[in-house]
């Protein structure tokens, strides 16, 4: 079947659904419009049997869905309506949630439908990009899947009907600020991370702190600190605690609402905002070992079981600014230190890594320059996991893109989550080359070709054909926690066996012989050349692509055919 995506951006759930329809043989092209004229072209190029918007902003013009099926993933459950569906299902709290695959039509959200899925809400701290990330896109898939098998087998769609008992949905407003409003003088703990964590990662909650109109993102509750509620009481590794009536909470990310401002409109460190306002606020550190760290917001934590030693770094978006590649790189340090045999890497349940930090970037008085102490701080990380002596494990909870994928591979073996998408590339960033050592460690795994492959084709790959091409050595786990159980179980069984004092001399033996080949050095001295022509050369590619991407300018982008023979043996 020739399927033509219309969506405002090719993120994580429409890469997913791309993945997943190529591996069961369907033609998907791609089309990421900036206006309704641009849809109409992509139609009228690709003769596409359906349309699918994974995810669409605006509506699709009459002209289209007259005469195309056209499929809006919607996520929501059956019968619910309107731009805010998560948001309003988070903040309500509801038990039971899913995704509704309707047709397109004249009124929004009110086709008839192909396919719905549910899901239980999960419990415990939850935002709505995770929940987006993860139980509303495998949902999507379930529901995408069956929808196209209906197109397949000639069957109607069933009319949206309120009547119905398996119609729970309603119809509900966008939600506006004046729904999400913080009265810190009302609101307890709880009810402030929750209206956050509704609004996570867009649009943000505005509010005022400090004199400053922003909106907040990245909710923590603190469960030992208090103070006045509304005022900011502690900072920490670019968070701010504020506090609340029966405590505090933390904000790790805010977005100045001012335009005069030359930050204005990037979502930073939330004491990088305030770094003015923030003088007196004191530095409350908390270390990532010790039981201390469970109770309060801390990016990195660390460990035991066993002689198996865990450090896992949560950072917002997967992005790691310069500062959190040189935290991390201390933790490991001391990791390195612990009477452990085998050391498992954990990013964050959301996202792995994607590498260097360009919203930080591109608020520097210096982006060139910050851009090189970014990847100088990431690459002195590479090194220190190529060059353990434990046996090193990357457990990718989380999707994985650009220089986070590079940084994965340094690690002994590589295991993630099924569903995982990894974007083992970089030149979608202004044609930006990379370092993190990947000219080492990806020939090494799938070879000199197909790495440049990879790297050229800029083509998301699911675990399957990741561990197919040797990219990743076993995906395991339908969800977070399936695959943290069976990881422990793996590492363990590393660390208990008798052998693995002869697999660590292995390793050393086959690092040395690699280093008399061709030093470290000088794989990092290629990179950095070529870095160096991105970042301060006359190209200004990267810089024009790095702003419009933490802008988030639209671009039109041509109708890319991802059943090219240069990506057709990975993109499934």
């Amino acid at each position: 079947m020739r399927i033509l995506f219309i969506s405002s951006a090719h993120n994580s759930l429409s890469q997913r659904l791309l993945v997943e329809l190529t591996q069961r043989g369907h033609s998907v092209a791609v089309c990421v419009p900036s206006s309704s004229e641009d849809m109409l072209r992509a139609a009228e190029g690709n003769a596409p049997d359906v349309i699918i918007a994974p995810m669409l902003k605006t509506a699709i013009p009459e002209a289209l869905w007259r005469r195309h099926l056209c499929l809006i993933v919607h996520p929501g459950i059956k019968g619910d309506r309107g731009p805010s569906s998560l948001d309003w299902a988070i903040a309500t709290g509801v038990e039971e949630w899913g995704v509704t695959v309707l047709q397109a039509e004249a009124e929004m959200d009110a086709g008839p439908i192909w396919a719905a899925e549910t899901f239980p809400m999960p419990t415990g701290p939850l935002t709505k990009s995770s929940v987006y990330r993860a139980q509303v896109t495998e949902a999507a898939v379930r529901a995408v899947l069956t929808a196209l098998g209906r197109v397949v087998g000639g069957a109607r769609p069933e009319l949206l009907d309120y009547s119905r008992s398996d119609v729970r949905g309603i119809l509900r407003p966008a939600m506006r600020q004046r729904d999400r409003e913080l009265d810190w003088n009302v609101l307890t703990s709880d009810e402030i991370v929750r209206r956050v964590r509704a609004a996570d990662s867009s649009p943000g909650v505005r509010t005022s702190l400090l004199s400053h109109d922003i909106y907040v993102y990245g909710a923590h509750e603190e469960t030992r600190l208090s103070g006045p509620a509304g005022q900011v009481i502690a900072q920490r590794h670019g968070a701010i605690c504020v506090g609340t009536v029966d405590g505090a909470v933390w904000l790790t990310h805010a977005k100045l609402h001012t335009k005069e401002h030359r930050s204005a409109g990037i979502k930073l460190p939330a004491a990088q905002i305030l770094r003015r306002a923030l003088r007196g606020v004191p530095h409350v550190e908390a270390g990532p070992t010790g039981e201390a760290h469970a109770h309060t917001y801390c990016d990195i934590r660390y460990w035991e079981r066993g002689r198996v030693g865990y450090l896992s770094f949560d950072f917002y978006n997967g992005a790691m600014s310069t500062d959190q590649c040189r935290r991390l790189l201390r933790a490991f340090r001391q990791a390195q230190a612990r009477p452990t045999d085998v050391i498992c890497l954990l990013g964050g349940p959301d996202f792995w890594s994607n590498g260097i930090h360009l919203n930080v970037i591109e608020a520097a008085p210096d982006p060139a320059l910050e851009s090189w102490r970014n990847i100088n701080a990431i690459d002195d990380l590479v090194l220190q996991i190529l060059t353990a002596r434990q046996w090193t494990i990357a457990g990718l909870r989380g999707n994985a893109g650009a220089g986070g994928v590079m940084l994965a591979l340094a690690a002994d073996q590589v295991y993630a989550r099924h569903g995982v998408i990894l974007n083992p590339h970089y030149r979608s960033m202004g044609n930006l080359y990379g370092s993190e050592y990947w000219t080492y460690s990806l020939p090494r795994r799938v070879g000199a070709e197909l790495a440049h492959e990879l790297t050229t084709a800029c083509q998301p790959i699911g675990t399957s054909s990741a561990c197919e091409i040797g990219l990743i050595d076993a995906a395991f786990g339908n969800d977070v926690e399936q695959f943290e159980r069976e990881l422990e179980v793996r590492a363990t069984a590393i660390a208990e066996d008798p052998g693995t004092s002869k697999l660590l001399a292995e390793k050393r033996r086959r690092r040395r012989a690699d280093e008399r080949r061709r030093p470290l050095a000088s794989y990092r001295t290629h990179e950095l050349g070529r870095m160096a022509d991105n970042f301060f050369g006359p190209d200004p590619s990267y810089h024009e692509a790095r702003h419009r991407f933490v802008h988030k300018i639209p671009v039109s982008r041509p109708v890319a055919d991802m059943e090219q023979a240069a990506s057709a043996r990975y993109a499934a």
